[in-house]
């Protein structure tokens, strides 16, 4: 492939210090090629002359913005959209041969699998009905043999070592455990490429870890795995190719350790790293909220912080600390007891959103599909949910002003959306993002809780929603910033807390601040210098 990234002495590698499948004299031969593909919609080019080789046992990084030309990309390799143009070719140790798919059903028997972020699988079957639909072995009278059937599952499950019961009822797996039922689906029919789309957006800590470890275990089989992800650290640790597009085109491929951080960003974006955290020195004024002695049983204990006027306080620590249980708490959602919440130096009743809201707190939450937006509901009215009170006069709407406030904030946010009456489920990951932020904005709040703020978008629509938070910091709200990002935490806030198993740990100035030193804190270390318990 013409253009690729030039290699630096000693890349490749499989992200744990072992080198790649290959000799640096030797010519491996790809797994799958796709060379010059293109594809419009109507007068929309989604992809101009996009190119990737896929290489067995190796795990293979496409990268690019929301909007960059990925999605359509992967429809093409599974077959839901016919390329309009470009070269499909099937090769590893069989004869190559040139592919055009008709159907998924096309990719699938060319050995061709997807796992999506959110698998789609029978709820009601048994992972083992699930893993083998349509393909169950029979017994005697063309029954179903379910005892072979399990037995069957059992033994993928257990090349990829995976504890799952076969006869288990899908209903009430996690996603993680779902997505490992879609790789021994995948196994079961033979694929040879796998492609996982945002695979650990939605994972914790330890049920990532044990997802790459399946995925080097598919990889020391043989198969070729695309990896499609927004978190750049995971591509550095676990993958052995990079290649990034940009507006529907190819920008580069190569091995990862001709890349770097710096250099992903500059090409999926345009512009340098330094911008993704936009974050000077903060004119810090009156404290805004005080939190004193909050605590909910067996949930969180005794917390107490203070964030001021015009400062970004990250809180941070490892999943299930507590930190989106306290944000709840503290905006009246979930319950606590005993403690005190102070927005102005006014004390807040518990369990009262609507009086939270009124003192000038909003909050923007973890899961902005299920708790942020009205995923059907326009963008229009998704910006005014929060000041639908202010907009109503007895039972009629003042469409005018509804109107005008989501274009005012919408505009200030730098929105992409074709329409504002367009559903909120058309716009991407991160636009949405800027939906929920707009809904709070709106309300003039003086503290502002934003829970996982980038989770799950691009580079780009994160350097946007930290330009918006750094911007809104230097007008004087006081943001307090749950992230699991150490980067994102050390690059926006002046101060992190840290919490472990539902207390406050410790707090480090911006000067203190390193992923070494949160890390230490969040997992119950304390090395010398660092600042006590909050």
């Amino acid at each position: 492939m013409t253009g690729a990234v030039p290699v630096r002495a000693g890349a490749g590698g499989d992200g744990h210090g072992q080198p790649a499948d290959q000799t640096a004299t030797s010519t491996p031969t790809p797994l799958l090629t796709l060379t010059n593909a293109s594809k419009s919609f109507g007068p929309v080019q989604a992809l101009k002359d996009v190119s990737i080789d896929l290489y067995p046992g190796e795990a293979h990084a496409l990268l690019g913005e929301n909007g960059a030309g990925k999605s359509t990309f992967v429809k093409i390799l599974a077959g839901v959209h016919r390329r309009d143009a470009g070269t499909l070719v099937m090769g590893g140790d069989e004869q190559p041969r040139e592919l055009d798919f008709h159907s998924p059903a096309d990719a699938r028997d060319a050995g061709i699998a997807i796992i999506y972020q959110e698998p789609t699988l029978f709820p009601d079957l048994s992972v083992a009905e699930n893993v083998l639909m349509g393909r169950q072995p029979r017994g005697a009278f063309g029954r179903i043999d379910a005892k072979a059937m399990r037995g069957r599952v059992s033994g993928l499950l257990a090349e990829l070592g995976v504890p799952l019961d076969p006869a288990r009822p899908v209903r009430g797996l996690s996603i993680a455990d779902q997505q490992l039922v879609e790789i021994a689906k995948a196994l079961s029919l033979d694929a040879r490429v796998l492609i996982m789309d945002e695979p650990t957006a939605a994972l914790t800590l330890q049920e990532t870890e044990r997802l790459f470890r399946v995925v080097r275990s598919l990889r020391a089989r043989g198969a070729a795995v695309l990896f499609i992800t927004h978190r750049l650290e995971e591509v550095f640790a676990e993958c052995q190719r990079v290649t990034v597009m940009r507006d529907g085109t190819w920008v580069s491929s190569g091995p990862v350790g001709a890349y770097d951080t710096d250099l992903v960003v500059r090409q999926m974006v345009g512009r340098d790293l330094g911008e993704l955290y936009p974050r000077g020195d903060a004119q810090v004024g009156d404290v805004a909220l005080s939190v004193r002695g909050l605590s909910q049983p067996g949930v969180f204990r005794d917390i107490s912080f203070e964030v001021r006027r015009g400062e970004i306080v990250g809180l941070a620590g490892l999943v299930g600390a507590g930190r989106s249980e306290v944000a709840r708490a503290i905006f009246g959602v979930d319950p606590r007891v005993g403690g005190e919440v102070r927005v102005g130096g006014h004390v807040l009743p518990a369990g009262n959103p609507r009086a939270v809201m009124n003192a000038g707190l909003g909050l923007v939450p973890e899961d902005r599909r299920a708790q942020g937006l009205v995923m059907d509901m326009s963008i229009e009215r998704n910006a005014n949910l929060a000041i639908l009170d202010r907009l109503t006069a007895g039972m009629l709407m003042n469409r005018a002003a509804e109107a005008r406030n989501a274009q005012e904030w919408t505009s200030k946010l730098r929105l992409k959306a074709h329409r504002l009456s367009d559903p909120a489920s058309s716009l991407s990951g991160g636009n949405q993002q800027k939906v929920v932020l707009a809904k709070w904005l709106a309300t003039n709040p003086s503290v502002l809780i934003v829970d996982e703020p980038t989770r799950g978008i691009d580079v780009g629509a994160k350097a946007e929603v930290h330009r918006t938070l750094a911007e809104l910091a230097a007008q004087g709200l006081a943001v307090l910033m749950i992230s699991s990002d150490l980067p994102e935490v050390l690059g926006m806030a002046d101060r992190i807390l840290v919490m472990r198993e539902g207390a406050l740990v410790g707090e480090l100035s911006r000067a203190q601040g390193s992923e070494e030193a949160v890390m230490y804190l969040a997992t119950g270390q304390r090395p010398s210098g660092l600042g006590g318990a909050a």
